[in-house]
């Protein structure tokens, strides 16, 4: 047995068969519903009361008189919110029959045209459906009940005919007389409808009274099952959580109720009825995600239908409910709950959908804090990662893997639009060093392992040198041409001009690597060459010792590059002994002593990561004008 089977052994079945996982979760979620689903809108009744219990205990209030004192407050808002709702609601049940007139005349003005095309094509739909009404209602012929009524005596046949006779050729109707209900049979009939919501309502207030109460309690045992090495991960996770869906729940009951207020000052401004009756109802049915506010608002469309006798009021119920709801979705709640949940907004559809489908109506009403707690297991628990990356609102890719992605989808219009968009916010070495290098760093890396063929992998430098000869002229608006912290702002010009030679160490990518560092040098006011690595002939050799204040710097880009440079490293050193070598390794980030010891007798002067430093090291030479050894020294 190797180790890869027995690290899957000890880890286990289910967490090397994520689906099965899944599947049992699932099945434990709905088989176990009529105990999950009152300790989860328990959980959500706590995640709003506890920030009011805390804010009565910091005015030296305890524990239980605050949970009683919270608790009678939520009773007497429900109570009154629902006495106001239920007579209002049997007022409008108890005033429908006096507008039967009005909703008659509304259906037949809403009824076609006689002579249209429309009419002629409901009264075809209509006798199609007539016809298959008569032909399902056609009796079928009588079979014989008993072998005695076809082979029986001739008085029996006559009999059977005569009986068929008076009945009209219709079969004899059979009459079922129900045997009469107890009282306790009729009591059971009467209570049970209305015996199972009561009992969810006890446990849910039973948990939330136990929850608030014993909060420490909870959250004890919790970290206890984390274990003690993983209690400050359970410990921040919990702290998230709990803010997260206090804030939101919070939140959306103010939202809710303000939208709930404007709504019915709307309506009582339109003169409907009983406009305190719509805006609870808005406000109450609002906490069950996308169906509560449909219902809401197509029944108080329709109430103004059947109370009114023209069309303008329900025609500006309509508006007022679309103005209102449009405001509120796409306006108020992204800012207010952006921050709050960290949901995208197809996870939140979806998931609702999936709690709704597990738990029926009482899933969708808790889907969110359900789908808050699953993010928040996600962010925290490398286990469930895959849950933070399918349901937050934190999935955007950054910005080198977006322009490189771009760039293998030949798009190159939209990479070009990455980079325009950063340099917005960002410095030209700001975008060569965060954007452009690490996707250079990748292509090598794919074109390494075989991923990328040669074709892509040109398509891919040519659009990144396109890019760069793009930003030869690039001029940012700021007070710097290469950034605020650069060491060639405009205000403090080169004091001696050193030149500057850049040599790739090997291929494409190197040279690409060198040209970004060759244009930062010109804008710089720097003199600057780009050499290929091929183009090192002895005569050029020769002319560059004779010019000792010359740098060279070769460019290479990792992971693959490294025995190039030191190749060509060890080569410049021996012909030039007397010049400056820098090595830029773009993107490493060891330990550049580590890494200068490494190169052997190559003995370069630096050892640079980034455009950036670079350009700080030239710019150092230049101001100080120290020898290489001194260089070498203050780098060590």
């Amino acid at each position: 047995m190797n180790s890869s089977s027995v690290t899957r052994s000890r880890r286990g079945l289910l967490s090397n068969e994520p689906i099965i996982l899944l599947a049992i979760v699932l099945a434990g979620l709905y088989f176990a519903r009529e105990v999950l689903i009152p300790l989860a809108m328990a959980l959500t009744l706590n995640f709003l009361l506890t920030p009011l219990v805390i804010a009565f205990e910091r005015i030296r209030l305890r524990r239980v008189p605050a949970v009683v004192l919270v608790l009678i407050m939520a009773s007497a808002v429900v109570g009154g919110v629902g006495w106001i709702v239920t007579r209002q609601l049997l007022s409008v049940v108890n005033d429908l029959p006096n507008y039967t007139d009005n909703i008659r005349e509304k259906m037949a003005s809403l009824h076609a045209p006689a002579g249209g095309q429309i009419s002629q094509t409901m009264s075809s739909l209509r006798a199609i459906g007539d016809a298959f009404d008569t032909d399902s209602q056609t009796p079928p012929a009588p079979a014989p009940s008993t072998p005695s009524l076809v082979h029986g005596s001739r008085r029996t046949r006559e009999a059977a005919a005569r009986l068929q006779a008076e009945n009209n050729g219709q079969p004899t109707p059979v009459v079922v007389i129900p045997q009469t209900e107890s009282s306790r049979q009729y009591l059971r009939e009467l209570l049970m409808p209305i015996a199972k919501p009561l009992g969810m309502l006890g446990m849910v207030l039973i948990f939330t009274i136990y929850m608030l109460l014993k909060r420490e309690d909870l959250r004890n045992r919790l970290l206890l099952l984390a274990g003690v090495g993983r209690l400050n991960l359970m410990t921040q996770a919990l702290n998230d959580a709990a803010e997260r869906i206090s804030r939101y729940l919070v939140v959306n009951v103010l939202v809710n109720a303000s939208y709930g207020v404007i709504f019915a000052i709307g309506l009582y401004l339109l003169h409907v009825p009983n406009a305190t009756l719509w805006g609870a109802l808005l406000a109450i049915l609002r906490m069950v995600p996308y169906v509560g506010t449909m219902i809401v608002g197509t029944a108080t469309v329709v109430f103004t239908l059947a109370v009114f006798d023209s069309w303008w009021h329900p025609l500006w119920v309509f508006l007022l409910f679309a103005v209102l709801e449009i405001v509120i979705s796409n306006f108020v709640e992204p800012h207010l709950y952006g921050s709050h949940t960290g949901i995208s907004a197809l996870a939140l559809v979806t998931m609702a959908l999936v709690w709704t489908l597990i738990w029926g109506w009482p899933g969708l009403v808790v889907s969110t804090p359900l789908t808050v707690c699953l993010i928040v297991f996600g962010r925290y628990l490398p286990q469930m990662s895959f849950l933070h990356i399918l349901l937050g609102d934190e999935a955007e890719l950054a910005p080198e893997a977006k322009f490189y992605e771009r760039l293998l989808a030949t798009d190159q219009s939209e990479a070009h639009q990455i980079a325009d968009r950063f340099l917005t916010s960002h410095s030209l070495v700001d975008l060569y060093d965060t954007v452009v290098m690490p996707a250079l760093t990748m292509i090598e890396q794919d074109r390494h392992k075989g991923v990328l063929d040669e074709v892509r992998s040109s398509y891919l430098f040519q659009s990144a040198t396109e890019l760069i000869v793009e930003l030869t002229d690039y001029r940012p608006p700021s007070v710097s041409a290469i950034g605020l912290d650069s060491p060639c702002s405009a205000d403090s010009p080169p004091i001696r001009s050193i030149p500057v030679v850049c040599v790739p160490a090997n291929d494409q990518a190197d040279e690409i690597a060198g040209t970004m560092f060759a244009q930062l040098l010109e804008q710089c006011g720097h003199k600057t060459l780009l050499l290929p690595a091929g183009a090192l002939s002895p005569e050029i050799l020769t002319r560059l010792s004779e010019e000792s204040d010359t740098i060279l710097c070769i460019s290479a880009v990792p992971p693959f590059a490294f025995s190039h440079a030191r190749k060509l490293a060890l080569r410049l050193r021996e012909s030039l002994p007397g010049n400056r070598i820098i090595i830029g390794l773009w993107g490493s980030a060891g330990d550049k002593d580590t890494l200068r010891e490494r190169f052997g007798q190559a003995r370069p002067d630096v050892i640079v990561g980034s455009l950036h430093e670079a350009l700080e090291i030239v710019r150092e030479i230049e101001q100080s004008g120290r020898t290489a050894p001194q260089l070498s020294a203050m780098e060590s």
